[in-house]
């Protein structure tokens, strides 16, 4: 692929492009090998890009070049770029104007986020597993383990959620998840925000099941406090404590390193009352050149 490739790419990718957010441009996956360090969102009237790798001048002068073209006919109004490879991600504003109350739609449901921040508050990826959640949801007691910004909290609670539990030991990101339920207009009387780490907080989390449907959405990696390859097992270890007799569990996982068995695996050792249903499809506008590399959406059932 070269940089006119790209460009068409990109162009087909904004089409019909609304208020929802959506990845117009997603190399991460490395099915657009030369363009592997590159995303390009549209966020409302936003046009966002993230540099993962420094690049040459000249290309990165072509892609903001194309794009300011874009503006002129679309309903686009500003283009902001985050340079990921540096250690603050920092974001600047090309074009246009940004304010302080941003949001990004998805599924007609709002969340606040933030150009400030290495993760704006919003993982798009998560679209497909969000909806099956709400679907999934009515009249159930649900766990949101690493809940970050509560996404899922907010899916399940339009799908009729009796209950949610949300669980991050990161203050900020459920302050953060509070507002994105006042934003959607919901009622926070049913929904309990817990501030802890989940790997020494067992009892409390218990206290609060059993649940019918548990998320364990955890990152790949985080210094200090979970590394999936070592803690992972000790969360499906403790699920048959927390849940229902008919309880559904969706087990995210975004290490590319870490395959589907490497789930599978540790339900059949730790946790064999609950089978696997099936795997989650993933978004069209997040290809990958190996489906096992990708984001991994797993979905068990007890009973």
């Amino acid at each position: 692929m070269n940089i006119e490739d790209l460009k068409q790419v990109i162009s087909k990718n904004l089409e019909n492009t609304n208020e929802e957010f959506k990845r117009v441009f997603h190399g991460r996956g490395n099915f657009y090998e030369e363009f592997k360090y590159l995303t390009i969102d549209s966020i409302d009237k936003i046009l966002f890009i993230v540099l993962f790798e420094e690049i040459e001048k000249n290309i990165e002068d072509e892609i903001i070049g194309f794009l300011k073209e874009f503006l002129e006919t679309s309903r686009h109004e500003s283009i902001v770029l985050q340079r990921r490879y540096l250690e603050k991600a920092p974001s600047e504003l090309i074009v246009g104007e940004i304010d302080d109350n941003l949001i990004a739609i998805e599924n007609s449901l709002k969340y606040k986020i933030s150009f400030t921040n290495k993760n704006i508050g919003f993982f798009p990826d998560m679209k497909i597993g969000h909806k099956f959640i709400e679907d999934e949801s009515k009249g159930k007691s649900v766990l949101n383990l690493f809940s970050y910004t509560c996404a899922f909290s907010i899916a399940a609670l339009k799908g009729g959620a009796k209950k949610v539990v949300n669980v991050d030991m990161s203050k900020g990101a459920l302050t953060q998840g509070r507002t994105n339920h006042h934003l959607n207009n919901f009622d926070t009387s049913n929904v309990q925000f817990m501030p802890y780490n989940i790997l020494k907080s067992w009892s409390r989390i218990r206290k609060a099941g059993p649940y019918d449907i548990i998320v364990i959405d955890p990152p790949s990696f985080q210094k200090g406090s979970f590394a999936a390859t070592k803690d992972y097992e000790k969360i499906v270890k403790k699920l048959s404590q927390l849940a229902s007799p008919r309880c559904m569990i969706l087990c995210a996982l975004n290490a590319p390193e870490l395959d589907t068995n490497f789930i599978k695996n540790m339900f059949n050792e730790h946790a064999s009352d609950f089978k696997f249903i099936k795997r989650l499809d993933n978004l069209d506008t997040f290809p990958s050149n190996n489906e096992e590399k990708s984001l991994k959406n797993l979905v068990f059932k007890r009973g």
